[in-house]
């Protein structure tokens, strides 16, 4: 089929290349450290509408506060994915854990009291959400290509971080303060990055890039994957993003529920899409990423076009909401094995970074702009119909576009 993965090396044992028992330690490691720097990215955004309380916030400024975060995490990713192809993941894993501790013990015990103060917070602790762009290609590297969108997907469970916030930020701060979840958050924060600089490896023979990081740059820029890779994940990942950080304030508004039942809702919206997304990854090794992306924005599609109307939460909106959340999270992993199909060795880093940014803008601007539109006309109707509009477009460039991508890659392999 043209979507179909490059072909096995021949004499592998059941038509695959054998993963060492380092391989799979690694994934491991690189799971947990992406899952502990998501948990820190993700404090402010239960914690919405208790400073949208407390400080008196419109409704965009409390968007603006959950949205910085995503937007530093996101841009700080290209720089980051191209160290990664520098230094490799083993020093910058520990590296990027260790700078998200200040801003995380600084929102803690210092930064809560003002807007002013939380978006300087904010802004900072986007670092630990750039923790995604050193881990796709450090995992990458470590398996076999006909692997490698199972183990992107594994890692990508890594997301699941914003589920721990979500879990225990607001339940934490209600019975120990507003303080203990950033102390809590800081103190695991420092014991990864501790086992992460003695036990992590780089794969054997790793050779780093000679070029310049903005000659390296312009390079990604120029391939068709990247941008073609940004797009979709820019709905896919931005659509979960979005929802992560947004959830809470929607179903608060919308439903009027509490801000603890709207939380442990959104967290069931984020277990289920890191749930489905190295399902996704794991789809794609096998019937292709084409297939796998097409179907996941097919749901999406409905799914928006179904909430826009704003049914009843039992059992509609239920339906509709965990549907995209599983839809969400299998198109995430479907796209990055898009990226490990066709990425060039030695950029997968740089592609990461570029791709995975724009992944975390696409989760940037919905709540912005549900934000704006509430404020607007006292409903959330047409924020959801743009989802539907812009995942529809998806749909179609990924059925042309990507197929073609996919089909040229499968081409020249096989002539290979």
């Amino acid at each position: 089929m043209v979507q179909s993965p490059s072909p096995a090396p021949p004499g592998s044992a059941a038509g695959t290349a054998p993963v060492s028992s380092r391989a799979w330690l690694m994934l491991v490691l690189a799971t947990v450290g992406f899952a502990v720097n998501f948990w820190a990215w993700a404090l402010l955004s239960p914690l919405g509408p208790r400073f949208h309380d407390d400080l008196d916030l419109t409704s965009f400024e409390q968007s603006l506060l959950v949205a910085v975060p995503v937007v530093v995490g996101s841009l700080g990713r290209i720089p980051v994915g191209a160290l990664t192809d520098r230094y490799g993941g083993r020093v910058m894993f520990p590296l990027v854990s260790a700078v998200t501790v200040i801003p995380v013990l600084y929102l803690g015990l210092a930064g809560h009291d003002s807007l002013a103060a939380l978006l300087v917070g904010g802004f900072f602790l986007g670092i630990g959400g750039t923790a995604f762009a050193i881990g796709v290609p450090f995992v990458s590297a470590w398996f076999p290509p006909e692997r490698r969108g199972m183990a992107i997907g594994v890692f990508g469970m890594g997301m699941g971080g914003t589920a721990i916030s979500a879990l225990t930020t607001v339940k934490l701060a209600d019975a120990y303060g507003i303080v203990n979840p950033f102390l809590d958050c800081a103190v695991v924060l420092v014991v990864y990055a501790v086992v992460a600089a003695l036990v992590l490896r780089d794969p054997p023979g790793r050779t780093a890039p000679s070029e310049p990081l903005a000659r390296r740059l312009l390079d990604t820029l120029r391939l068709p994957l990247t941008w073609q890779a940004s797009a979709l994940y820019a709905v896919a990942f931005g659509g979960y993003v979005a929802f992560s950080v947004y959830l809470p304030t929607y179903l608060k508004t919308a439903y009027d529920l509490t801000q603890a039942d709207a939380a442990n809702r959104m967290a069931g919206f984020v277990l289920l899409a890191v749930a489905m997304r190295p399902v996704g990854g794991w789809l794609s090794d096998r019937i292709g990423p084409v297939r796998v992306l097409s179907g996941s924005l097919g749901v999406v599609v409905v799914g928006a076009l179904v909430q826009s109307a704003t049914p009843s939460l039992a059992p509609l909106g239920t339906i509709a909401f965990l549907a995209m959340a599983g839809a969400l999270g299998a198109g995430s992993g479907a796209t990055f094995a898009f990226v490990a199909l066709l990425a060039p060795p030695g950029q997968t880093g740089s592609v990461t970074g570029v791709v995975g940014a724009a992944g975390g803008l696409g989760g940037f601007v919905p709540p912005l702009v549900m934000g704006t539109l509430y404020g607007a006309y006292d409903s959330y109707a047409l924020g959801l119909l743009l989802l539907a509009v812009v995942a529809l477009a998806a749909l179609i460039f990924t059925e042309t576009g990507v197929r073609r991508a996919v089909r040229r890659k499968t081409a020249s392999a096989e002539a290979g």
